[in-house]
């Protein structure tokens, strides 16, 4: 099969697929969820996607229910053409149709020569999306070409798209400010895009300035004047984009671009999750497939760990703070509602509530961690009361447990039953740091320590001393306690106590550990940050060795 049979071939099986896409979706084809994180999203600083990245978050973004899924500009991009061509092979979209992203033709050309647009059709993909110009000013100064050739690019190439069996968007480029500067002249682009045939329209805020109530009323506008299907681009400059977004669908507009978490270039774009969130949970939208919307929270955090950056604990909706409580008059509500707290059930979108347990804890904050802990403590006063008073002692000593749970569930477990859980007891330990001549450093650390009756000294070396004394404890137990091979220390955090300065300050030390399913974080303070480090590491061996089922009386 030649090279111009084989695209055509692929380009008949995308096409083939997108009607049946279209006619499945939970809106038809009424309304338009547009995902750019492969293309606008991975513009963002620090994120670098590999294609086999850019494959995996197709993937997640698919399985969501997003409506488009733009791949990036083939043609233009050599790891963007890649993507597109094992695309192909690689990818089975099941509600998701992929774009490719382009320019208009060049001024002067043809759009049947551009060689651009040619790699446009050959990527396959049975949607286009073109970035036309819509401010004057950038197409004199950017473009360097007149007001109606401009006009003239964008009707050839679409034309020419539509020709070769392509559904074609426009992009219209820092359209609002081209608005403000040139209101016939952005319109005019707008027109010439619906007349030669192009399916949306979509409105940029490429700067990101414009705020929600000119935005709403400029869309408004632009329906009125020109009959075209509008969409909405809008990037997060004044911290906006997801509130203009939906101003812009209050205002007719029924196609949404969006990157996940909202990845983009400078602050980023409009955040898929909490748009779409809005859309089906607030304004009774129906835009993703049934049940997907529950799955929202682990398909953000997982492109989250693809693009290699930490989910955002504060973000709408998926953060993990995102239903968290810490303030002792929130709790007392919650517990005789949730509701009277929380816009939303948590559930709905694939998030927990979560009690934090601080200085500012009361009974109710300590009685609602404890149940989600597994713990019923509403019929004995005495020992929440004792609870709530050791809490408030170790916070003022520095200790913090709303970053901590496993650490907390240890003290209360303590409370409990009178007395610490304990698997082994610690003679001593010590850590070593010993600078050779070549410059490097040698970690050494021993332990000391009884466990099941009987003495064992071990000793480890690492890349720092807290590692080393987490591996001399490892050899230490694991003979005793194979259950810890599993556990593994996935993190590591030192903080300098506020309002405390010099080499004598207090330290706290939080630990996150694994066991390869779960994860749990615990805490440690101490002047000497190696002792703040070793109570945390005992607290998370102690922990793992509970969640694996070990009797600590056996």
């Amino acid at each position: 099969m030649t090279e111009a049979s084989s695209s055509e071939a692929a380009s008949n099986k995308a096409v083939g697929n997108q009607e049946s896409i279209r006619e499945t979706g939970p809106s038809g084809d009424a309304f338009h969820v547009f995902d750019t994180t492969l293309r606008d999203g991975a513009q963002r600083e620090g994120i670098n996607l590999t294609v086999a990245d850019k494959l995996t978050i197709a993937r997640y973004l698919d399985e969501f229910g997003v409506g488009f899924i733009e791949g990036g500009w083939p043609g233009a991009n050599p790891r963007d053409t890649e993507f597109f061509a094992r695309a192909q092979t690689e990818l089975d979209l099941r509600h998701a149709q992929l774009v490719a992203f382009g320019a208009t033709r060049r001024a002067g050309g043809s759009a049947a020569e551009d060689p651009q647009l040619a790699a446009l059709v050959a990527s396959g993909a049975p949607v286009v999306t073109l970035v036309a110009k819509s401010h004057d000013r950038h197409v004199e100064l950017a473009l360097r070409t007149t007001l109606e050739e401009n006009l003239e690019m964008v009707r050839d190439s679409v034309r020419y798209l539509r020709a070769e069996g392509r559904r074609v968007f426009i992009d219209c480029e820092h359209f609002f400010d081209g608005y403000r500067a040139n209101r016939d002249y952005a319109l005019a682009v707008v027109r010439a895009a619906h007349e030669a045939g192009a399916d949306v329209v979509v409105l940029c805020d490429t700067n990101g300035g414009t705020l929600p109530g000119e935005l709403r009323a400029i869309v408004a506008e632009v329906l009125a004047e020109t009959g075209a299907r509008i969409g909405i681009h809008a990037q997060d400059d004044t911290g906006c984009a997801v509130a203009n977004t939906l101003a812009a669908v209050d205002a007719g507009a029924t196609h949404v671009q969006c990157t996940a978490n909202g990845y983009g270039e400078r602050v980023g774009n409009a955040n898929l999750f909490p748009v779409v969130a809005a859309l089906e949970l607030k304004l009774d939208r129906r835009v993703l497939p049934a049940g997907r919307l529950a799955e929202m929270t682990r398909i953000s955090h997982a492109i989250a760990e693809v693009v290699n950056l930490s989910p955002s604990t504060h973000q709408p909706y998926v953060g993990v703070s995102a239903f968290a409580h810490k303030a002792g008059l929130h709790a007392s509500a919650i517990k005789v509602d949730p509701d009277l707290y929380q816009h939303i059930d948590p559930e709905l979108v694939g998030n927990t509530m979560r009690m934090l347990v601080s200085d500012m804890a009361g009974r109710a904050s300590v009685e609602l961690k404890g149940k989600e802990l597994g713990y019923d403590l509403s019929a004995d006063r005495d020992l929440v009361g004792r609870v709530v008073a050791r809490i408030k002692k170790q916070e003022k000593a520095g200790y913090s447990y709303e970053a901590a749970d496993a650490s907390f569930e240890l003290l209360l477990r303590d409370e409990v039953k009178g007395s610490r859980e304990r698997f082994f007891t610690v003679e001593s330990w010590r850590a070593i740091v010993e600078q050779t001549p070549a410059g490097g450093a040698v970690n050494e650390a021993t332990v000391k320590l009884w466990a099941k009756g009987e003495r064992i000294v071990s000793t480890g070396e690492g890349n720092g001393p807290v590692d080393a004394l987490d591996r001399a404890l490892r050899t230490a137990l694991e003979r005793i306690y194979p259950q810890l091979a599993k556990l593994e220390l996935v993190d590591y955090k030192v903080r300098i106590l506020e309002g405390r300065h010099g080499t004598g300050s207090e330290t706290r030390v939080l630990v996150d550990t694994s066991d390869g399913t779960r994860e749990w974080s615990t805490v440690g303070v101490a002047s000497n940050v190696i002792a703040a480090s070793w109570q945390a590491l005992d607290d998370a061996y102690t922990y793992g060795l509970l969640r694996a089922g070990v009797d600590p009386e056996a």
